[in-house]
């Protein structure tokens, strides 16, 4: 097994990663204080370029690192489902609690600090809308949506959803299947891990660059002052954010006790990619290969982590309540609590199907409010800052979904000891076992 010469290699690459980040910032400024608009724009779009193709690089992992872990992780347990179906059971179990918890912050806290009123914004025109798809949100197309109609249009459109789906039946059949053939197959699938594993350490170098043209480009166009223009909106929101990643580290606490700092400590690199992109999809291979290393199954991460990216996204939820009553109390439209109660539940509904769909919670926001009487073309105030709450709101899915997936390792005693050492996880001769030895990838 190799020993790594740089075990500061992570933090090294957190610290770039933040510095990439102000100097976005900081770059973006300067392009918007100095170009012209129409400049400005232009500029913009040559940060989007940098970005985007980081972007695809992350992309073109999600596939076939879900598939892989999901299957491997299945076809060891076996052809009995008992064992996935209490994993399944509790990682829903937690997701619903921190949905109906998430809802209640965001209500609770809209309540209280009343972002939307005072504001004396000018009222929308009628005609006025974000161009949001939002008929498609309903039951029947989300269940019908869940089942691919074809496994290679579900991971060249990285619909997680329904590579979970695919992924968990392939791996029953995997295990069920008793040819000379298949240990073969299943041995092959096994190998393909600590290779997206290795591939996600080479894209994640390019992290860096990718963030820093990112945050230039948001801000280029956007510019800083729209936080002031909004900032007791952008205030009360971050601080609803701080009020939720105390519960759910309190929760993750009582579970993991004092190795929820190191798990914290571990999420750092996906949640400030989250952040700066946006993109839950981005963080989404270094989740995986963070919470590793962090000592949880590969069987645990493979289906736990995939299950949460659209059951259990408690940043989004807590801002749909948010902008819901931000939108009321601009207006000065009166909901009693009840009405509030009844949407929070409508929202925590319609909110499990937002996998995938562009800018997501306004889809979500967009779809539930007029049954309560709120103007649609409202959400067009927050239009402008959604870039920066998205931010936030995608930090806080990571986040989520990593102290989700290590309590469930937790409670399956899928948990081992925390790998500190690169190299040692991305040996390639073996990946990491629970207990945090090596293992043979064709063992």
């Amino acid at each position: 097994m190799q020993v790594s010469s740089k075990p500061h290699a992570s933090n090294r690459l957190t610290t770039y990663i933040m510095v990439s980040l102000f100097l976005g910032i900081s770059t973006g400024y300067l392009c918007k204080t100095f170009a012209t608009p129409a400049e400005a724009k232009a500029i913009a779009g040559y940060f989007t370029i940098v970005s985007d193709v980081f972007l695809r690089m992350i992309k073109m992992i999600i596939a076939p690192l879900v598939f892989a872990t999901i299957v491997s992780g299945i076809s060891s347990l076996g052809a009995s489902g008992g064992a996935v179906g209490r994993v399944a059971f509790k990682a829903l179990g937690w997701f619903i609690t921190a949905s109906v918890v998430s809802l209640s912050i965001g209500l609770l806290l809209a309540n209280l600090l009343h972002p939307g009123h005072g504001l004396n914004l000018p009222l929308p025109e009628a005609s006025a809308t974000m161009n949001l798809q939002t008929g498609a949100l309903n039951l029947k197309d989300f269940v019908a949506h869940v089942v691919p109609v074809s496994i290679v249009q579900a991971m060249a459109t990285n619909e997680v959803l329904q590579i979970l789906v695919f992924s968990v039946f392939f791996g029953f059949a995997l295990s069920s299947v008793k040819t000379s053939l298949a240990p073969t197959v299943a041995k092959s699938i096994d190998e393909i891990v600590p290779i997206m594993l290795k591939f996600t350490d080479y894209v994640m170098r390019f992290a860096p660059v990718g963030v820093f043209a990112a945050m230039a480009a948001v801000i280029t166009t956007q510019g800083v002052g729209v936080l002031v223009t909004y900032g007791k909106f952008v205030s009360a929101f971050y601080f609803g954010f701080a009020v939720l990643w105390v519960v759910i580290i309190a929760a993750g606490t009582v579970v993991l006790g004092g190795a929820i700092k190191t798990l914290l400590r571990l999420l750092r690199q996906p949640m400030m990619i989250a952040f700066s992109t946006s993109s839950s999809e981005a963080a989404f291979p270094k989740m995986v290969e963070q919470l590793m290393k962090f000592g949880v199954s590969e069987r645990i991460t493979g289906f736990v982590l995939p299950l949460g990216y659209s059951f259990n996204l408690d940043g989004s939820m807590m801002y749909q309540t948010f902008a819901a009553l931000f939108v009321a109390q601009a207006f000065g439209i009166e909901m009693d609590l009840s009405t509030q109660i009844t949407m929070l539940l409508v929202l925590m509904v319609t909110s499990k199907g937002i996998a995938g769909v562009p800018r997501a919670s306004l889809v979500v926001v967009a779809a539930t409010i007029p049954s309560f009487n709120l103007p649609t073309a409202g959400l067009v105030l927050l239009v402008g800052i959604d870039a920066f709450l998205d931010m936030g709101r995608t930090m806080t899915n990571v986040i989520g979904n990593g102290v989700a997936t290590a309590v469930v390792a937790k409670w399956e005693n899928e948990l081992g000891a925390p790998v500190e050492d690169d190299a040692e996880f991305l040996s390639p001769v073996g990946v990491v076992t629970p207990t945090g030895a090596a293992q043979s990838a064709s063992a």
